[in-house]
């Protein structure tokens, strides 16, 4: 009776034990996808969601997605544009990878008027989630590429879309969103030309995207500084994780995005993005880059997106493996 008493608590304790460790499949993969392996480049935007269910959500392909054969894309479920400027729509791609320097990457790919973006939503047969009048034109360009305009989903903003488990909410971004007349028709691309303008597709937006493991990532796109961040993103979604972009001039820089991070949205782990430099080399940070001063700007974990190294998160925010 002894024995079997004494097997018994050993099964016990040893069950106990293997539930305590934490489970792969119970973390969100987020895979960056850059143009230059294990580093962090100029053009870099692109992330790939994976959630414990499955579903797989790439998030502004930009010009680092080498169009859909890019064998690190895989299946995708669901494709998120924050607007049509051309380094988030992708008006091209490398020829291959680390093709280009890390500071001057190589666009000999030209995907226009389709875009980068277009081609793979209809090569993988993907959602398009989009907010603004951006769902009409996009529904016609994605017909015109031999796609099906049901793959276009509107999401305004307080919407939310739902993916496989994963939810998906628009949320406001301080930016703008004219669309280059190299992915218009010629008479209307000329015209617009011409005159100094280009086409105007409604709100920017961002992202907040609510994974099954309870993870909930606050996706910035281009923006400057919004009541949004405190009020909708932290109060309401309470995100947990951030992909600030971090560039200046043409969005918030690293100062701003880290008043961003401390003061506003106040999540448990941060990925920089949208620097617009070589911000690494070997895959390690390099001095006084404005991902360098944005790292040393906030108290909280700061990943730095090195391509094609996946990083996995667990539902409070933390980085459990790659960082």
């Amino acid at each position: 009776m002894r024995r079997r008493s004494t097997f018994l608590a050993v099964l016990c304790v040893g069950f106990a034990g293997t539930m305590a460790q934490p489970a792969g499949a119970a973390n969100v993969k987020i895979t960056p996808l850059g143009s230059h392996d294990g580093e962090f480049c100029r053009n870099d935007r692109a992330l790939l969601f994976e959630d414990p269910d499955g579903t797989r959500i790439l998030y502004d392909a930009g010009r680092t997605v080498r169009g859909p054969d890019d064998p690190r894309l895989g299946k995708i479920d669901a494709v998120l544009l924050s607007h049509v400027h051309e380094d988030h729509l992708g008006d091209g791609h490398p020829q291959a990878a680390n093709a280009g320097t890390c500071g001057i990457p190589d666009l000999s790919v030209r995907t226009t008027p389709n875009s980068n973006t277009v081609n793979i939503v209809v090569a993988k047969k993907a959602r398009f989630l989009l907010g603004g009048e951006m769902a009409s034109f996009f529904a016609r360009k994605v017909q015109t590429v031999g796609g099906d305009p049901k793959q276009i989903q509107l999401l305004r903003f307080g919407g939310m879309a739902k993916v496989g488990g994963v939810g998906v909410a628009s949320v406001t971004a301080a930016h703008s969103n004219g669309l280059s007349p190299v992915f218009l028709e010629k008479e209307l691309a000329d015209a617009l030309r011409a005159n100094g303008l280009t086409a105007f597709v409604g709100s920017e937006g961002g992202y907040v995207v609510q994974f099954t493991n309870g993870l909930v990532a606050y996706l910035s796109g281009d923006t400057g500084v919004t009541a949004e961040q405190d009020l909708v993103v932290r109060r309401y979604y309470k995100a947990n994780l951030a992909v600030i972009n971090i560039g200046g001039t043409f969005t918030i820089g690293p100062a701003e995005a880290a008043y961003v991070i401390t003061d506003l949205v106040k999540p448990n782990a941060v990925i920089p993005s949208h620097a617009n430099e070589a911000a690494t080399k070997d895959g390690k940070l390099i001095s006084g880059t404005r991902t360098h001063t944005f790292r040393n700007a906030v108290k909280i974990p700061v990943h730095v997106p090195l391509s094609g190294k996946t990083m996995e998160f667990d539902g409070s925010g933390k980085c459990v493996s790659g960082c």
